[in-house]
């Protein structure tokens, strides 16, 4: 890293027991020694530790005192992007000087990203925001958060080159290599890799991709293979004709159950390499790839002239003995080749079986239903007409005696209405021999009134009034 990044640089040879203001000694409550490293392993890596402040309930709001305006956050997920995380803590990425990615000792699927702000109230503000904060909200991941105290560099492993200076592994390009313009931390934070390269943090936000966009590094680890069936991962092999890992018979002997189910004998020993074949109980080939430089060698190859004391391959036919060799390894790539192309056919030939099986079973099946269903059909027809018919002549009784009470109940309703026309002929002649009844009453009353009346007239005349006492008319 540059001089801007000499904050992640310190070298203290022991961690701080107590910060000093002027005259005035500020003991450390509590801190935290984590190892980590950075940098691509198989080329150059660097190796330090840091010293955080533990999160203690005697720290007034968690703000311990004597802090610095350095930040760690610890136990970010390893598919979290360079992107994703310049995302995630986005609104102070204009408070941002610096950010540098490094990895923990001991845990393979998190990183740490180290952080500097331009002013401690940044990261104050930062540190009690994200704090404690799911990363998103999909997932139960937290973002744990500690001050630093300090970073120490203790190791370095690399090239000659770097070997004297462990600060120039870590030196920054003088140009950012996505937009060639130069790191400058006060224009524009700057993300280092965990392989040590440097970048804005607007362009590395840009790289969607968890690699490196100078070297293609990649943070994420690739899983380890294990059998499919009983997850071991030792003494694995994989299927060469559809990809199946299995455990050998050493093991649980899944390779060997794959083989005798799919007739896959060909298997490739994930450890060596070499490729085994189940049929042959050996090796389809004699040559394995050596794992000094990656070339391939004859399997218990010796040298020709051994026998005359020759301990070395340093004879004076190297060219012969090369040009026999790689016409060796011609022969043996065609016959693996060939070995491989007359598996694929035998399996070509034996899936196609199973296919024409399965055919004529399917095939079979549906015959067998169809004839099923075409026996089946007429009697279910003939079971249904029937029915229908036995409803027809239930239907027809239904009808007929429905016909034979209407006829009953027409008939009866005629002689009803004779009836009451007879009774309603008799009620008016009845009604009529009343009326004149009534007329001749009538007119004998009104002849026997008119006689009362004319009488007690005559005898009003004819009488003498008589005095009435009061006792007696009372």
């Amino acid at each position: 890293m540059s001089s801007s990044s000499s904050t992640f640089n310190a070298d203290v040879s022991q961690p701080q027991a107590e910060l000093v203001f002027g005259d005035i000694s500020v003991p450390i409550m509590g801190t935290e020694t984590i190892p980590f490293s950075s940098g691509n392993p198989r080329i150059e890596e660097t190796r330090g530790v840091m010293h955080l402040f533990s999160n203690d309930a005697n720290y007034p709001s968690f703000l311990p005192v004597g802090r610095k305006p350095l930040v760690c956050v610890l136990g970010v997920p390893n598919h979290m992007t360079y992107a994703d995380f310049c995302q995630f803590c986005a609104s102070f990425i204009h408070h941002i000087l610096e950010m540098r990615i490094v990895r923990n000792d001991g845990m393979e699927d998190r990183y740490s990203v180290l952080i500097r702000f331009d002013n401690q109230d940044s990261a104050d503000k930062f540190y009690q925001h994200f704090n404690g904060r799911q990363f998103n909200s999909l997932e139960e991941d937290i973002c744990r958060m500690l001050f630093t105290v300090d970073v120490q560099f203790t190791g370095y492993s690399g090239s000659l080159d770097h070997a004297q200076s462990p600060s120039a592994s870590a030196t920054e390009q003088p140009s950012c290599p996505v937009c060639l313009e130069r790191l400058d931390q006060d224009a524009s934070g700057i993300l280092t890799t965990i392989c040590n390269h440097s970048f804005h943090c607007s362009c590395i936000s840009k790289w969607t991709d968890s690699s490196c966009p100078v070297c293609r590094y990649c943070q994420q680890q690739p899983e380890k293979s294990t059998c499919f069936v009983c997850q071991t991962s030792e003494n694995l092999g994989m299927c060469v004709i559809c990809g199946f890992v299995g455990c050998g018979r050493y093991k649980g002997g899944h390779a060997i159950m794959h083989w005798k189910e799919t007739q896959h004998c060909y298997f490739l020993e994930l450890e060596t390499q070499r490729v085994w074949d189940y049929v042959g109980d050996n090796y389809v080939h004699r040559l394995i790839q050596s794992k000094t430089d990656g070339m391939l060698v004859e399997l218990n190859a010796h040298c020709q002239h051994v026998n005359d004391g020759c301990g070395s391959c340093n004879c004076d036919d190297y060219g012969i003995s090369e040009a026999i060799l790689n016409s060796k390894v011609e022969a043996i790539v065609n016959e693996y080749d060939e070995l491989l192309a007359t598996q694929l056919e035998n399996q070509k030939l034996y899936f196609e079986t199973l296919l024409q099986e399965v055919k004529e079973e399917i095939e079979r099946e549906v015959s067998e239903v169809v004839q099923k269903a075409v026996t089946q059909k007429p009697q279910k027809l003939q079971a249904k007409l029937d029915r229908c018919v036995k409803e027809k002549k239930f239907l027809d009784d239904v009808n007929e005696n429905l016909l034979k009470n209407e006829e009953i109940w027409r008939a009866k309703l005629l002689e009803a209405e004779e009836r009451e026309k007879k009774t309603l002929r008799m009620k008016d002649d009845k009604i009529h021999a009343l009326e004149e009844q009534l007329k001749d009453l009538m007119a004998t009353l009104e002849a026997g009134n008119a006689a009362e009346h004319m009488s007690i007239s005559d005898e009003i005349k004819d009488a003498t009034a008589l005095p009435v006492s009061p006792e007696s008319s009372s």
